[in-house]
């Protein structure tokens, strides 16, 4: 018997005000002295509302799992997905990469929605932090898998271009959960095929 798929929205609520978003970025801009007459300025205000709209909503997808027939028990890794999300701080970007990895318990996720997963939580103002745990537990709840593993490598631009501009500076967050965070040569295994030392 299969299991249906679930499907991933963002959460609901009210969609983008990008008319209201327009006006807001063209008061924000104008009161950093910024002035909109020039033509290549004029649409600006637009183009922020409609970027940051964009960077704040995910696409929906589908959580696909298949049973897990073969029992296979060694580790699932998916290295270098693109991380891109927003400082919650600052609403500056922040860039980098995630690895997810899993052991599976009775189902197996298809391979693609372990970027989808990452991009779902990236897709709000964010601190590394919290991504990083929101990835790994949401793929726990989900999936139930015997461990689950989130390590998360950005470059923060509020970090790199203001403030401290410790440019090319970077961050890494991990998330270990059941047997990866309990079995220490689990733990190393994961951490060596992510290029982490554990």
């Amino acid at each position: 018997m299969s299991t249906p798929a679930l499907r991933v929205v963002h959460e609901t609520g009210p969609g983008p005000d990008l008319e209201a978003a327009e006006a807001a970025a063209a008061d924000l801009l104008t009161a950093l002295g910024i002035s909109l007459d020039s033509e290549s300025l004029r649409g600006t205000p637009g183009r922020m509302a409609r970027a940051y709209a964009e960077l704040f909503t995910p696409r929906p997808f589908d959580l696909t799992t298949f049973p897990n027939d073969e029992g296979y028990d060694e580790l699932v890794l998916a290295r270098g997905i693109p991380v891109r999300s927003v400082c919650e701080h600052h609403l500056l970007p922040f860039v980098g990469v995630a690895h997810v990895g899993y052991l599976p318990g009775e189902r197996i996720l298809g391979l693609s929605k372990l970027a989808r997963i990452v991009e779902h939580f990236a897709c709000r103002p964010q601190v590394q932090e919290r991504l990083t745990k929101q990835v790994a537990d949401w793929l726990d709840e989900q999936l139930e898998p015997r461990g689950v593993g989130v390590v998360i490598e950005a470059e923060h631009s509020c970090m790199t271009l203001r403030g401290v501009q410790a440019a090319g500076s970077s961050t890494v967050t991990s998330t270990l959960l059941g047997t990866l965070r309990e079995d220490a040569r689990s733990r190393q295994e994961f951490f060596a095929l992510t290029g982490i030392n554990g």
